[in-house]
């Protein structure tokens, strides 16, 4: 492949990951629920996740995997807490009935 070629594909990526990160973020902003504010967290921390991971591929360096490993666990333990919060909320008002 020639380099013009890799730097097209590389903003194209990019393109298309700002896209995405600005959706979600809408999603984050606009909810309306905490469901849909997670949901949008999520996607924008995976996105996030992709690029750092994209970008070691094409620099080919491993210098931010700490970073990605810790942004993965945030994320996974952020949602697992929502899911709870959301799970005991909904517990809460059905045995309120």
């Amino acid at each position: 492949m020639t380099p013009e070629l890799i730097t097209v594909a590389a903003w194209a990526i990019g393109a298309v990951f700002a896209v995405g990160a600005l959706l979600a973020l809408v999603r984050v902003v606009r909810g309306p629920s905490i469901v849909d504010r997670m949901a949008g967290s999520d996607t924008l921390l995976t996105i996030l996740i992709c690029v750092l991971v994209t970008e070691m591929a094409i620099n080919r360096h491993t210098t931010t995997l700490p970073l990605v490993i810790a942004l993965a666990m945030t994320a996974s333990i952020g949602t697992l807490s929502v899911a709870r919060f959301v799970s005991r909320g909904r517990r809460s008002h059905h045995d309120e009935r």
